[in-house]
């Protein structure tokens, strides 16, 4: 079939042409009803906008960017899933890419980004970046930054992040109130703002609510440092209670020790996490964990950016809720 024109939806439904290209631009001055029914007979008519004219015209595409460190990671995952989910609802494509945790591949990343002109990033940073000079250019050329998860410490940016002083406040409550005198927890990488404010949250809830328990701390900041991290604090002359773990990945890691060394959860054992969820159910028992969801924050991230791109106010800095799921490893 050959490409339907604007013209000819706009002659369909009796509106005019920039009342049809609006709508599917999901402009804010036409209303639900109309950017409905646009859309409806659009896809029906098989009409696909000239994205390269629109594109040389504007010096936008209907491209979105997604930077994460590892796309391998459940967390990132479902992120990804909801924003495409919404992206696709929106009229939006996403491009994808990986840092790596390496400055030289998020550089690179970036240059791509601002090469296929993409009218918003979200970003989640590497370890290796120090400042945000590499996002310069993208903010230069006004688009559209939403960083997520791993946020960056400079004010003045759009952030949208896990409740991290909570959900680690929420996981040391939760030991406490099991009576455990003796804890590992292990953070991921000093680095990270959200590895700073979890663990501080966490030595401060035990400080103010149970000064008498014994602490060490640790950071690993994969599946193998995490096994071997906690295999060493295992063999020392300390008997720990339970184990903290604060991602998913620490978590596999911390659960292949303790298979290695055949430790019974919660008898020998306990062990308490931060997930976004799956993980802590392929374990018998399965995992307690304060729940960080990144299909919620996915859909809190879209909302930010379409508000971006549309002009509209936003907060600095939003945050979605952690509650505690009990497994029966605590």
């Amino acid at each position: 079939m050959q490409q339907s024109t604007l013209k000819k939806l706009s002659e369909v439904l009796g509106l005019s042409i920039s009342t049809v290209s609006r709508a599917l631009k999901d402009h804010p001055d036409i209303s639900d009803s109309t950017k409905s029914k646009v859309r409806e007979l659009a896809e029906l008519m098989e009409y696909e906008p000239n994205g390269n004219a629109v594109q040389l015209r504007t010096r936008q595409s209907n491209v979105l960017g997604i930077l994460v460190p590892v796309i391998n990671n459940f967390f990132y995952d479902s992120f990804i899933a909801s924003v495409e989910e919404e992206a696709r609802q929106h009229g939006y494509s996403i491009l994808i890419m990986q840092s790596r945790d390496s400055l030289q591949l998020e550089t690179s990343s970036l240059h791509l980004f601002r090469k296929k002109m993409v009218m918003g990033l979200f970003a989640s940073i590497s370890t290796e970046i120090e400042d945000m000079a590499p996002f310069q250019k993208l903010r230069e050329m006004e688009v559209p930054l939403v960083f997520f998860d791993r946020v960056p410490d400079q004010a003045g940016l759009i952030k949208v992040c896990m409740a991290d002083e909570l959900s680690a406040a929420i996981a040391a409550e939760a030991i406490i109130a099991k009576g455990k005198k003796t804890v590992l927890g292990l953070f991921g990488h000093p680095h990270l703002s959200l590895s700073r404010k979890r663990v501080n949250s966490f030595r401060e809830t035990f400080r103010s609510k149970s000064p008498e328990t014994i602490l060490d701390i640790d950071y690993p900041e994969n599946i193998e440092e995490s096994k071997k991290c906690a295999l060493k604090w295992l063999a020392g002359v300390r008997k720990y209670d339970v184990i903290f773990c604060m991602g998913d990945l620490i978590l596999i890691g911390v659960m292949h020790a303790v298979h290695e060394l055949k430790l019974r959860i919660p008898e020998d054992i306990a062990i308490i996490g931060i997930s976004n969820g799956l993980i802590p159910t392929f374990y018998n028992p399965t995992i307690t964990y304060v729940e960080t969801s990144g299909y919620k924050l996915g859909k809190l991230a879209f909302t930010q950016m379409l508000a971006c791109i549309r002009g509209e106010q936003v907060e600095e800095e939003v945050y979605v809720e952690s509650m505690l799921v009990e497994g029966g490893s605590l």
